[in-house]
């Protein structure tokens, strides 16, 4: 969760609508998803049988350009309302990695686990059904390039759509809403992919970052609303990038394990339903600010 996600948030003019305005800067991993498939397939077109020795390459190395592109961004954005009033009244701690940890573990630990249904299943849809695909079903590497360049064009309105969606009903109830979705997506997921099926395969695809978004689009203003100004970046990075060592890095590696040990990809549903249980256990003891202030923000 990077600043841009706090600053849109913070620059919120009434209460009533942050869940879709801290949706906004999230469109950044449809946006790059779809980018990158969608350079991954033209290369792939481009290289054809060379696409493993040095195709693969030419993406990373275009890459590159887009780090300049961000720095611009970055630096051309000014702080935002709340941050300023922080710094006037001298609110700034020295160290607010330290200071969050100490005073808010609990908040930091749930915003990690609140992620499990939505980061280890994105990284099975996104990354690891290309080796499941290909190896498994024998499925060519560019149906599933254009499945999933698909399924992220269809986050380009899922992503702020539940993220406006959680300012009407509640970002906990949302947020809930999407783990139990895909938990039980998890096994529809697999039956589509088994099918054999190049539609249904396609179907599975895009219909799988469905399930995501309703977690993704609100989950910006779910953790960061949880933590007072002067320690909201911290806090909300910290829980946020947690959840990558838990959820997301190891998601492919205990995919590949239990197909391995199973030899059935229901084993992956089951994984993916361990994660929506968690997550709905972590999001209910998580506090909801929808439509109210922030946290430390009530007499501001």
């Amino acid at each position: 969760m990077g600043g841009s996600v706090l600053l849109s948030m913070e620059w919120a003019k009434t209460n009533a609508h942050r869940g879709f305005i801290a949706s906004w800067p999230q469109f950044g991993v449809p946006a790059g998803l779809f980018l990158a498939n969608l350079a991954v397939l033209a290369v792939s077109g481009l290289s054809g049988d060379a696409f493993m020795t040095w195709g693969w390459r030419v993406p990373f190395l275009i890459s590159i350009l887009l780090v300049g592109v961000g720095i611009y961004i970055r630096l051309g954005i000014i702080e935002s309302p709340t941050f300023t009033r922080v710094a006037a009244e001298e609110r700034r701690v020295r160290a607010p990695a330290l200071e969050v940890i100490r005073r808010y573990p609990k908040e930091i630990i749930l915003s990690a686990l609140l992620r499990m249904a939505e980061q280890a299943p994105f990284y099975l849809f996104t990354a690891f059904v290309f080796s499941y695909g290909s190896a498994t079903l024998g499925a060519s590497r560019d149906l599933l390039l254009m499945g999933v360049l698909a399924a992220s064009a269809v986050s380009f309105v899922s992503v702020p759509l539940f993220g406006h969606l959680s300012d009407r009903i509640g970002r906990r109830r949302m947020y809930m809403i999407g783990a139990t979705v895909m938990g039980l997506f998890g096994f529809a997921y697999i039956g589509l992919l088994n099918s054999g099926s190049s539609v249904l395969i396609v179907v599975a695809i895009i219909l799988s970052l469905i399930p995501h978004d309703m977690m993704y689009g609100p989950q910006a203003a779910l953790i960061a609303e949880g933590f007072p100004p002067h320690l909201r970046y911290s806090g909300a990075s910290l829980g946020y990038q947690l959840a990558s060592v838990i959820a997301g890095g190891p998601a492919p590696i205990i995919a590949t394990a239990l197909l391995a040990t199973t030899g059935t990809g229901w084993s992956i549903a089951g994984f993916i339903l361990v994660c929506a249980i968690m997550t709905l256990i972590a999001t209910a003891l998580m506090p909801d600010y929808t439509n109210r202030p922030m946290a430390g923000e009530e007499k501001a």
